[in-house]
């Protein structure tokens, strides 16, 4: 008796949870992606550049069928490792630019839902470095492209906002050369590896704001 009293509960919750699932329907969101980028490629890149900050705001439209797009900007911010760098140098690089979504969205309850989605765009680098204080100032100035996959999972407070912990790994079409921040030379790295493409894994917090609700 008791089995198949558990087995009823068991029932009604997964119809319940599957219904209310049902019911949600993001349609247009707003959202802001906060996170700590940590370079994983390109020798030099990965020892002597440290992420700071990741912020990706970005509108959205969700099909009812689960598949999203959007539109956003970017900013992320490496900062120069000091204590790393084969030669004394200070200052790092903002990188700024524009991008598309594609993804996959879905409502598991009223309470969870996963987000899958890659953005592409295209991302302009300004490297800035000093010996010190305003001594031996370079600039410059990078164009690349711009992929970044992340996946959410997704934590709604009521129903026009939600919150998520996100994970992502990224690609700048760009390889980082000595020059990029003024070393005078390789530092002991074999010069081939300079053109590999820099890239990072993302850990990091979201948040989104259903501007129709959930119906």
């Amino acid at each position: 008796m008791m089995r198949k009293v558990i087995y009823s509960l068991v029932f009604c919750l997964c119809f319940y949870t599957s219904t209310v699932a049902q019911k949600i329907n993001p349609k247009y969101t707003f959202n802001v992606e906060l996170g700590l980028p940590v370079s994983v490629t390109n020798p030099l890149f990965g020892d002597v550049m440290q992420g700071l900050v990741n912020v990706s705001p970005y509108a959205q439209y969700s099909f009812p069928f689960h598949f999203h797009f959007g539109a956003g900007v970017k900013y992320s911010y490496f900062t120069i490792n000091e204590f790393s760098v084969p030669e004394p140098r200070l200052g790092g690089v903002h990188s700024a630019g524009g991008f598309l979504k594609l993804g996959w969205d879905k409502f598991h309850s009223d309470r969870f839902a996963t987000d899958l989605g890659v953005k592409m765009g295209y991302n302009q680098s300004f490297f800035s470095s000093y010996q010190s204080k305003g001594v031996n100032v370079v600039n410059v100035q990078v164009g690349s492209s711009l992929i970044e996959a992340t996946v959410g999972f997704v934590l709604t407070s009521d129903e026009q906002n939600s919150y998520r912990w996100i994970i992502g790994y990224g690609v700048q079409g760009k390889g980082f050369q000595p020059e990029h921040i003024g070393l005078s030379s390789n530092g002991g790295y074999d010069p081939a590896s300079f053109n590999t493409v820099t890239s990072y894994l993302l850990v990091g917090f979201g948040y989104t704001h259903y501007f129709k609700g959930k119906n």
